[in-house]
């Protein structure tokens, strides 16, 4: 490794703890909870005021709408695997198949810190403070309250996918990737099923720490040329190649 990126790995680790512990540490999570708070009450005054936006947060964060997003990313990873030859059809199923890999780990780490944070909607109507709740204005069984919203693991899913981009694929496959990541971490807080540092604190103090030592060192390229080591080549030819 150049000293490049052992920087960038000191620095990855330092923000992800950073970040983390000033929203544990700090007496009732410092400057982050005027921060949730803030996001929180402004979808709430959006979906009080429009019944429009009510039903689009409603309609979002509707359990089958969560499948668009991983359509989205299938489409972004379809792109470059149908223009790859055999070799780098398997080079690139190896490859998601180390994202698993990174999503297990990341999701070790949620199972570590094990805490039981409610979402902001039912943080505060426990408060005795009113909070609308889309599935009861819509009649939709949308997901907008949880008694464990922290760390948000939609969004950690998604961030993952897109450091993945960006480490194989450059800066255009990244930012299709990362548009992808924000538009489908909003919904959870647009309905206050998460709060916004679930998201930013939670998934992304993960993601700093597994993802730095995942792409900044040589470990995921050993995971994925490991992976590649055990997929028969022929599985990703074509028939007209195979005959040949």
């Amino acid at each position: 490794m150049t000293a490049k990126r052992w920087a960038a790995l000191v620095c990855c680790n330092a923000l992800g703890a950073a970040m983390f512990l000033s929203w544990l540490c700090l007496p009732a999570h410092g400057f982050w909870q005027p921060l949730d708070d803030g996001v929180f009450f402004t979808f709430q005054d959006m979906i009080a005021s429009s019944e429009a936006f009510c039903y689009f947060v409603a309609f979002t964060n509707l359990r089958p709408f969560d499948a668009v997003a991983f359509l989205c990313m299938l489409a972004i990873f379809l792109y470059h695997f149908r223009k790859a030859d055999a070799q780098g059809r398997r080079w690139m199923f190896a490859m998601g198949l180390c994202m698993i890999v990174a999503v297990v780990l990341a999701k070790q780490c949620d199972m570590l810190m094990h805490f039981e944070r409610p979402s902001p909607t039912k943080f505060f109507i426990e408060q005795g403070v009113p909070a609308l709740r889309v599935s009861e204005l819509t009649g939709w069984p949308s997901k907008d309250f949880s008694g464990v919203s922290f760390p948000g693991d939609h969004g950690m899913m998604l961030l993952i996918f897109a450091m993945f981009m960006l480490r194989y694929f450059g800066k255009k496959t990244a930012a299709a990737a990362i548009a992808v990541a924000l538009v489908f971490s909003l919904p959870r807080m647009m309905s206050g099923a998460h709060w916004m540092t679930d998201i930013v604190v939670g998934a992304g103090s993960i993601a700093c720490v597994v993802l730095s030592w995942m792409l900044l060192t040589p470990l995921s390229d050993h995971i994925i040329a490991w992976f590649e080591k055990k997929l028969p080549l022929h599985y990703f030819q074509s028939k007209k190649a195979s005959k040949t």
